[in-house]
């Protein structure tokens, strides 16, 4: 298992970096596609990502005109993060990426092995979530 998620892992993280992204960028527009807006704090913990990189990805999205920082105004020392529609065709290029990288790494499964697979992983996700 070790070596087929390392493999994976490769596979995905060298077609995000040629189509400019990393892998938390990936997340955290999809949280924000899934949730809608929310703060950097509620995207972390929606993505499972630290706070500094949370920070640090959010940066490099809203410098690409992905996503868009306002000032909450429900608390204005906190900032909502919102997806705009470049970010949103950004994530549609994303998915795309990965669905290749899922092909890819799946090649010599079955359409029936994938789909056995697939649901043995979330039975093992679904096991071994917290709370």
């Amino acid at each position: 298992m070790t070596r087929a998620a390392a493999r994976a892992h490769r596979l995905v993280s060298e077609a995000m970096a040629s189509a400019g992204a990393r892998g938390y960028h990936y997340r955290l527009l999809a949280a924000l596609a899934e949730s809608g807006p929310a703060s950097q704090a509620e995207l972390g913990r929606r993505s499972s990502i630290d706070r500094s990189d949370v920070v640090a990805s959010i940066n490099e999205l809203a410098g690409a005109g992905f996503v868009e920082r306002t000032a909450d105004p429900a608390d204005r020392r906190r900032n909502v993060v919102t997806m705009t529609p470049a970010g949103t065709e950004q994530l549609r290029r994303l998915d795309g990426v990965l669905g290749d990288i899922q092909d890819e790494l799946l090649a010599p499964l079955s359409a029936g092995e994938r789909d056995q697979l697939t649901r043995l992983l979330i039975r093992l996700l679904d096991h071994h979530a917290p709370g």
